[in-house]
């Protein structure tokens, strides 16, 4: 019995849960939508484990993996900012740092050389950042919540300047980079 498609089916029902999060996001149950989360979370880890444990790795899994944790983040952003419990301008940031990486990516692979990227650390610092920020947001939308509001104003300005920064370097670096490889396709004989 081949099992290598048993990380992509944990992927695609990762992928599958971004719409019921965000519903429940927005109609205020909390507990179920940090439940929701936590096994989104919890999931990931286990499919990059067997794909890695097993040799279960596919070119497919590769690509839907971080689509995958980029829905149920954009999921969870969205319903917190339709709830009220983080402002549209912090989800327009987010979301809009990852269009302008995915358009940017699609350019440089159409119009320069097949992309061969993987994320910066600073990449990662941000989305960790992103991740614990809404953990933080459904902990504090629970009832009897210990984390105080202001723990999350704080964290939510500091995932703002990661993002914003993060985004930064990602058109800073590949903008560098396709003008370089402009410059030597034209110098090239």
């Amino acid at each position: 019995m081949n099992l290598r498609f048993v990380p992509n089916t944990i992927t695609l029902t990762r992928m599958a849960l971004a719409a019921p999060l965000s519903w429940l996001i927005a109609e205020g149950n909390h507990f179920w939508a940090l439940t929701v989360a936590v096994y989104a979370g919890l999931s990931d880890g286990l499919d990059g484990f067997l794909a890695k444990r097993y040799g279960w790795q596919t070119r497919l899994g590769g690509l839907l993996d971080p689509v995958a944790d980029k829905l149920v983040l954009f999921a969870a952003v969205i319903g917190l900012c339709s709830h009220g419990t983080l402002p549209w301008w912090l989800g327009g940031l987010l979301v809009g740092r990852d269009l302008v990486i995915v358009a940017g990516a699609i350019a440089y692979n159409a119009l320069i050389e097949p992309l061969r990227a993987s994320p910066t650390k600073l990449s990662k610092a941000t989305t960790a950042a992103q991740l614990v920020l809404v953990s933080m947001a459904l902990i504090l939308e629970l009832r009897d919540a210990w984390l105080p509001s202001l723990v999350l104003t704080a964290w939510l300005w500091i995932t703002a300047g990661l993002t914003a920064a993060s985004g930064g370097d990602y058109v800073a670096t590949w903008a560098a980079k396709a003008v370089r490889k402009r410059r030597e396709k034209g110098s090239a004989p």
